[in-house]
């Protein structure tokens, strides 16, 4: 399958790396906010870019969360 932006002109997220996400959001957010706004151990116990990636890219229900929190944060 070609992920060519052609094929994806309408997916805001499409060339945006999950470390891209999460640099931007804890540029924006502290841990503790985060937490809040997502609930999941990985923003919570030991919080780091490493480990939350680790987290995400094996739980598809929870980086959906981070996405759409992602999506938020740079229509504001």
């Amino acid at each position: 399958m070609n992920n060519s932006p052609e094929l994806q002109p309408n997916n805001p997220l499409h060339g945006v790396k999950l470390v891209d996400i999460l640099e931007n959001l804890t540029e924006n957010y502290s841990w503790e906010e985060l937490a809040a706004r997502i609930n999941i151990n990985c923003f919570k116990s030991n919080p780091s870019i490493k480990s939350s990636l680790k987290f995400l890219r094996r739980t598809p229900w929870a980086r959906e969360k981070v996405e759409r929190l992602y999506l938020e944060s740079i229509r504001k």
